[in-house]
């Protein structure tokens, strides 16, 4: 179907046609190609520089400046002023202005008329809109509790939002997949180890070595951190990556460990054990910060070199050779803490193993290590906390995983929605999340969504997740709004030690109706009745309070260029009260392992190979997927397979496939087959985010394979309650034939 129709179909079922905007210049509006008859083609007359930019389209919001004409933002750059990324922005970056004005995204309140799943959409007023999620969560409150209302929140705009619901209305049923189906178990590991949450706080740009674990640099393109990672690279440090797939680090790597799906912790043990039994660990650090080393040394005893080497599938030299790469280079060693950790259903052992091993190489607070860069504070103007009790909190209700992210674990929400033990959740707001793809066994987030009395979505664009929805509000985009004040320091490339502080700014203004968080969420709280509680009443004053605390203001950024620079203060040293708890008493007091555990994972049936997922370097998982530059760069994800394996079951380059998994779940969508030695013969491969189901989309529906549609199978890391994310086995579906996997 042609971009064309689909588009006609989407304004017909929103009832556009009885809007008073004629149809052509709605087209002219959004897609920025209105023509000034005064300009010459090609000329930049007129063209305007509008710095304050923050990119949203990808978490890591490198700094930009916009190139404005006839009030059309026609060009993105990075902000030659930013000392976090420069002028330097990734293909995401540029292509932010192929979302401001793609002709797909949502414009006006919409009201689904038909049924969850397979929406009827009728375009209605924000009064309307308003009052309809004021009454029918008001609704739901009444007659079950502030607890029975689940949230799912993603990205800046959704954290006002979430604040009302969490402090003023009161529910613990708040999701966020940053946290549990992403970097949760990670920043919880690291917490339980040293009390220091992690970030992406290594010092590449100064280490002597980098061990990565399943890190994808080069394919995340987070710009500031991908040039520390290559400076470090540039001042010869050493690669070691451990992957099944010869990844863009990888390819970079002095030593590539290709080790088996699911075996990291085993190999991180041993690689420890050797440290110890050898007298190669910094005895100096761990007497001075270590606690329970003795039942730590003792507890990983087992794990010699030719025991992980089983485990692992990778040669019992190659782990030694890791040890003795670290310890010759401890302690300016980088030991990545990863980003998207939700892998397996055993990762908190994995994570708490590689905060441990950096405790014992003497790798923090020293260059080239783990360091906390300390930066500037700017609070957060927010709701106020009402008296809420915690008797209605699921994890604690259910007395499991202690060491739980901020929020509530998905599956425990998903679970009461759907038994309605021990209390019914009966409504829902999604605000920039696409649980669709974010959470495991989508079939298990319908069932939750269908019982539900009221679901309502905010979104800039019409994801899997708003088939869903009963009201869906549009927000503008990173590019049209004030919103979120990204700080940060600069101490890594140089002697001077910098701070800076970029609230972002409209580069244009907001098309068609949509209205930011602050004011949706705002008016929302006055029909619920929380007048008196709203903090603010615009986003524009919530920045300006928020600068006021460190003596700044929008104005005052507009004249530095978007971006307020201070010096900085020195992140090297350790802390004389630092402990770093090798073994501890509280997780093993909770029931957990006090030292870093290995907990085997299920092997694949025959016939099937493990899938795993990662990132691509022009796509930000779903949210680009509709991207016009971005998917003519890459269209479909490919699915990596061994090219032994191909060549035993007659597959080659390029061939058109389906996938189908262990429980008999196959995918919508097709996607090619990419042959490679690049991948062990036990793994299958594809990058995250595509295979979009909701026909609005009319570039990303149906594009690639959804791996999220095949990961059924649930595994809970015991400790935090995250998902594992990598369970599923599968198969390749070939002109309607189900392919075996050889072994």
């Amino acid at each position: 179907m042609s971009v064309k129709v689909t588009r006609r179909k989407f304004l017909q079922t929103a009832s556009l046609a009885a809007a008073s905007i004629p149809l052509a210049k709605v087209v002219a509006a959004e897609t920025g190609f209105v023509k000034n008859p005064f300009t010459p083609p090609g000329s930049f007359t007129g063209t305007q520089t509008v710095t304050g930019g923050v990119c949203e389209m990808c978490f890591w919001r490198c700094q930009l400046v916009g190139k404005v004409r006839d009030k059309k933002l026609v060009k993105l750059e990075g902000n030659p002023k930013s000392i976090d990324n420069g002028k330097s922005i990734c293909a995401r970056g540029n292509a932010g202005i192929k979302l401001l004005y793609d002709p797909d995204r949502l414009k006006f309140p919409l009201k689904n008329v038909g049924e969850r799943g397979k929406p009827v959409w009728k375009q209605i007023s924000w009064e309307e809109a308003l009052d309809e999620c004021g009454a029918r969560l008001k609704a739901v409150q009444e007659k079950y509790g502030s607890h029975d209302i689940a949230m799912f929140p993603h990205g800046a705009s959704a954290k006002y939002p979430m604040d009302f619901f969490e402090k003023v209305v009161g529910t613990h049923n708040v999701s966020e997949a940053s946290f549990f189906q992403c970097r949760g178990i990670r920043d919880s590991a690291y917490m339980a180890t040293f009390s220091v949450p992690p970030d992406e706080s290594v010092d590449m740009a100064n280490a002597r070595a980098i061990l990565l674990i399943g890190c994808h640099f080069g394919e995340n393109v987070h710009v500031s951190h991908v040039k520390a990672y290559l400076k470090g690279l540039e001042n010869g440090a050493k690669l070691v990556v451990v992957d099944p797939r010869y990844s863009a680090s990888a390819a970079k790597s002095h030593i590539w460990v290709q080790i088996k799906p699911g075996t990291d912790t085993a190999f991180l043990l041993a690689v420890m054990n050797y440290l110890v039994e050898k007298d190669k660990y910094d005895k100096q650090f761990v007497a001075a910060h270590c606690v329970g080393f003795s039942q730590f040394k003792h507890g990983i005893s087992h794990a010699s070199l030719d025991w992980a080497a089983r485990i692992c599938d990778v040669p019992a030299r190659q782990i030694q050779e890791v040890a003795e790469l670290l310890a010759a280079n401890a302690p300016n060693v980088s030991i990545h803490p990863g980003r998207h950790v939700s892998w397996y259903g055993n990762d908190f052992q994995r994570v708490r193993a590689q905060a441990c091993l950096t405790a014992i190489l003497g790798a923090i607070g020293v260059k080239g290590g783990f360091v906390k860069p300390k930066g500037v504070k700017v609070k957060a103007i927010s709701w106020p906390k009402g008296e809420h009790g915690g008797e209605h909190n699921l994890r604690l209700l259910a007395d499991l995983h202690h060491y739980s992210p901020p929020g509530t674990p998905t599956e425990l929400i998903r679970d009461a929605c759907i038994s309605g033990k021990p209390y019914p959740i009966k409504g829902c707001v999604i605000w920039g999340q696409n649980p669709m793809q974010t959470i495991p066994n989508q079939q298990k987030t319908v069932a939750a969504l269908k019982q539900m009395d009221f679901v309502m979505c905010v979104d800039i664009m019409p994801t899997d997740i708003t088939m869903y929805a009963d009201i869906l509000l549009p927000e503008p985009c990173y590019l049209e709004k004030y919103d979120f004040i990204k700080t940060g320091t600069q101490w890594n490339f140089a002697d001077k030690h910098q701070q800076y502080i970029a609230p972002r700014m409209p580069l244009v203004d907001a098309m068609f109706e949509r209205r930011d968080g602050v004011w949706i969420m705002n008016e929302i709280a006055k029909r619920m009745g929380y007048e008196d509680k709203i903090p603010v009443a615009s986003l524009e004053e919530k920045i300006n309070k928020e600068l006021a605390a460190v003596n700044l203001s929008i104005e005052q950024l507009k004249k530095e260029e978007g971006i307020h620079i201070q010096d900085g203060k020195d992140p090297y040293g350790v802390a004389e009260d630092l402990e770093v708890l090798l073994y501890s008493e509280d997780l093993e007091e909770n029931g957990y392992p006090p030292i870093p555990t290995y907990i085997p994972v299920e092997e694949a049936p025959q016939g099937y190979s493990r899938l795993v997922y990662g990132r691509a370097p022009v796509h930000t998982f779903n949210r680009s997927q509709n991207n016009v530059w971005l998917h003519q760069a890459m269209p479909v994800n490919p699915v990596w397979l061994n090219d032994e394996i191909a060549g035993k079951m007659g597959l080659k380059e390029g061939d058109e496939v389906g996938l189908v998994n262990s429980d008999g779940i196959t995918s919508s969508s097709r996607t090619v087959v990419k042959v490679t030695p690049g991948i062990r013969k036990d793994t299958v491969y594809m990058a995250h985010g595509y295979g979009s189901r909701n026909p609005l989309l009319t570039v990303g529906a149906n594009a690639g394979v959804d791996d999220q549609e095949l990961i059924t199978r649930l595994a809970i890391d015991p400790e935090t309650g995250c998902n594992g994310m990598r369970n599923n086995f599968v198969k390749l579906v070939k002109d309607g034939k189900v392919l075996d996997i050889p072994a």
